[in-house]
C-alpha cells in the first residue's frame, strides 16, 4: 500500500497531520505493508527566501486579520501541536521559500532517509527558528539524516531536484489538490487535512481490505 503525502515543511497543520498518521499507522496491523512517500507543495511558491516581517505580521497581511487575530490563529495550532507531543515556539518561526528545503527532502529521499529529513526540517522550522530559506542553515541539518553538510550546500547551490519538486506539484494539481497537508492512498483514496487519528486508521483499514479482498 503506498501513502503518499503531500505536504510543505512551514505548514503547521502538516506536521500535527504527520503525528496523527503516524499514530494511525503504528497501531495499524499491516503496517509493514505501508510504504509512505512525502511529495512537495509550497505554500507561498512566490515568497522571498526570506521574510523580513515576523510570522505573526506576514499571517496578518496574508489573511487580512490583525496582529491579534494572528497571534490567536497561532495560538490555536500550538496548543492542538502540544496535545500530540509538538512544541511550536511560532513567535520565533523564520518563514520564507521553501523551494530549497524541499529540494533537499528530495535528496534525502533518494537516501531512503526522507521521513527522517522530513521530521528534522520540521521540527527546526517550528520549535529551532530555522530560516527555513537559507541554503546554508538547511545544509547545516543534513548530517542528522546522513547527509554532509558539504554534499547538501553543493546540491542546493545547483539546480539538482528541481525538477522533482516540479513533478510532485504537477501531480497535486492533476488530483485537484490546493492545501495541505493531503494524503493519498494508492492514487484513489484522498484525505485532506489533519484529520484525527481514527480517520487515517480507518482508512488504511478499509483500503487493505479492499485490496486484499475486491468486492465482487
Amino acid at each position: 500500500m503506498q501513502v503518499e503525502i503531500w505536504s510543505d515543511v512551514i505548514c503547521p497543520w502538516c506536521y500535527i497531520g504527520k503525528r496523527r498518521f503516524e499514530a494511525a499507522l503504528a497501531d495499524f496491523s499491516h503496517k509493514q505493508d505501508v510504504q509512505v512517500t512525502w511529495r512537495s507543495f509550497e505554500l507561498d511558491p512566490k515568497s522571498p527566501p526570506q521574510y523580513a516581517e515576523t510570522l505573526i505580521e506576514m499571517l496578518s497581511r496574508k489573511y487580512h486579520v490583525s496582529l491579534q487575530e494572528a497571534q490567536n490563529m497561532n495560538a490555536r495550532v500550538s496548543s492542538l501541536a502540544k496535545q500530540i507531543g509538538l512544541e511550536y515556539r511560532l513567535s520565533e518561526a523564520r518563514p520564507g521559500n521553501t523551494f530549497d528545503a524541499h529540494r533537499l527532502l528530495h535528496l534525502a529521499a533518494s537516501r531512503q532517509v526522507g521521513d527522517q529529513a522530513t521530521e528534522r526540517l520540521m521540527h527546526a522550522y517550528f520549535s529551532e527558528a530555522l530560516p527555513v530559506g537559507d541554503r546554508a542553515a538547511l545544509s547545516r541539518l543534513a548530517p542528522e539524516f546522513g547527509i554532509s553538510t558539504q554534499e547538501a550546500l553543493e546540491m542546493l547551490e545547483s539546480d539538482a531536484y528541481v525538477d522533482s519538486v516540479r513533478a510532485d506539484e504537477a501531480r497535486a494539481a492533476a488530483f485537484g489538490i490546493s492545501g495541505v497537508p493531503f494524503f493519498v492512498i494508492d492514487g484513489k483514496v484522498g484525505i485532506s487535512g489533519a484529520q484525527p487519528v481514527e480517520v487515517f486508521a480507518d482508512a488504511l483499514k478499509d483500503n487493505h481490505q479492499t485490496s486484499h479482498h475486491p468486492r465482487r
